[in-house]
């Protein structure tokens, strides 16, 4: 990568026969620091052909608030967006100074200290943790037989005595059958281990308008709480089915312990990865272990940047760890992290239209996310910025509660073809809200 003295034209580096990566980004040691020129890079297909020169997005606008110590820590860097290009092996990057204005008094070839570039391998997927035996040896598969001839499994029945797996019962074990049974003529039945529900029964399915004759009036011995409780469970949704980190396989060992929580979530903010469109729907796994290796072995922040993310096929997948249905604070919308959420989208949509299923999932997740909250997806907001290039610091700002990460700074994202479906969106986490 070039230096800071290097010529206005640019210059570059070349790296062929490096260990394959799948995800490449250009960081710099300060976070607040710009780069003020345009990273570029070719990468080659493992046994394929080169790319032709693709454009590195910025990044500063999605990261941890100003003042905050994920920010501040020494091992934070400042960054690019990460550009996915698959399994790769070769690799040329260049940046190109912007020149310099008449009202800028800084050299065109001011560039970052430290300035390198950052080749992702997204690496296996965890194995899963081992089954638990001890849990397994107390509810066996198949019953086991007591001297009465009646099934006697992990779990006993009032009155039974409880044996071992495999043990003869003792003498003072009771054989007698329960109330309504036949004596030894009972058939044995397995005792599961956890108590599912029944296939059968269909899930509970709330009306999505009022009905047409209004609730009497409460009694007055009623509680205001309990009013509330009821007026908030009216506009909830359903939860969405969501990939958990163990599904995509994050590495928990790489981030930091403990979380950091917002006292709620008042702002969902919609993001787009900008890492490009050329990725498969069985790929995303490994594209969210890169990113998440990105924000926390390149960035240097405590975990992955956004609270949840979508893939092209409408697939939520956890990201920031801490609890999905708790207000985690995460690294997503610069100044307004707080009491806010951050959905990202995998994928550039400056032009390209996003995908139905992603903007339906992002309905369905919002939904469900901020009925917690006792929010309306298509109510406004106010948050205090914590600071950046749109809003001061301590400056109130009216937002609405689903917003795009451009609502609350001056960037392109998430994308002018997503943002424009941000109305849409609303409209139909609302309706999925009963509103």
């Amino acid at each position: 990568m070039p230096g800071a003295d290097a010529p206005a034209a640019g210059r570059g580096v070349t790296a062929s026969g490096v260990r394959p990566f799948s995800l490449v980004g250009v960081v710099w040691d300060r976070p607040a620091a710009e780069l003020r020129g345009r990273a570029q890079v070719r990468t080659r297909a493992v046994g394929g052909e080169w790319t032709p020169w693709r454009e590195l997005l910025p990044y500063g606008d999605e990261a941890p608030d100003p003042d905050s110590p994920e920010r501040l820590a020494a091992r934070a860097h400042g960054g690019t967006a990460p550009l996915w290009v698959g399994a790769s092996d070769g690799v040329q990057a260049r940046v190109r100074p912007e020149p310099a204005s008449a009202a800028d008094a800084r050299p065109a070839t001011a560039l970052p200290s430290g300035l390198r570039l950052e080749l992702i391998d997204p690496g296996e997927a965890a194995a899963p943790p081992p089954p638990d035996r001890a849990a397994l040896r107390a509810f066996p598969a198949r019953p086991v037989p007591t001297a009465g001839g009646v099934a006697r499994t992990g779990g006993a029945s009032a009155g039974a005595v409880p044996t071992a797996p495999g043990a003869r019962p003792s003498a003072g074990a009771s054989r007698k059958p329960p109330s309504g049974s036949s004596g030894t003529s009972a058939k044995p039945r397995p005792y599961p281990a956890t108590r599912q529900p029944s296939p059968a029964t269909p899930p509970s399915i709330r009306p999505s308008t009022p009905p047409s004759t209004p609730p009497s009036t409460p009694p007055s011995s009623a509680l205001p709480a309990e009013v509330t409780k009821a007026n908030a469970a009216r506009y909830s949704a359903p939860r969405p089915r969501i990939v958990t980190r163990a599904g995509w396989g994050a590495d928990e060992k790489i981030r930091e312990t403990g979380h950091v929580y917002s006292k709620t979530v008042k702002v969902a903010f919609i993001h787009h990865t900008v890492t490009g469109n050329k990725y498969s729907c069985s790929e995303a796994p490994s594209l969210l272990r890169s990113i998440y290796r990105y924000h926390v072995k390149s960035l240097g922040w405590r975990d992955y940047g956004y609270n949840f993310t979508i893939d092209k096929c409408g697939n939520i997948y956890e990201g920031r760890s801490g609890g999905v249905a708790k207000a985690v604070r995460g690294a997503h919308t610069l100044g307004f992290n707080t009491d806010s959420m951050g959905v990202a989208v995998l994928g550039t949509f400056s032009t390209q239209k996003p995908p139905a299923k992603a903007v339906t999932a992002i309905a369905k997740l919002t939904a469900w996310k901020l009925g917690l909250f006792k929010r309306n997806p298509r109510g406004t907001t106010h948050l205090v910025s914590g600071g950046g290039n749109k809003y001061k610091r301590g400056t109130s700002v009216k937002l609405d509660v689903i917003a795009g990460h451009r609502d609350g700074f001056a960037t392109e994202c998430p994308g002018e073809r997503l943002h424009e479906k941000l109305g849409s969106a609303r409209k139909a986490a609302a309706r999925l809200q009963g509103r």
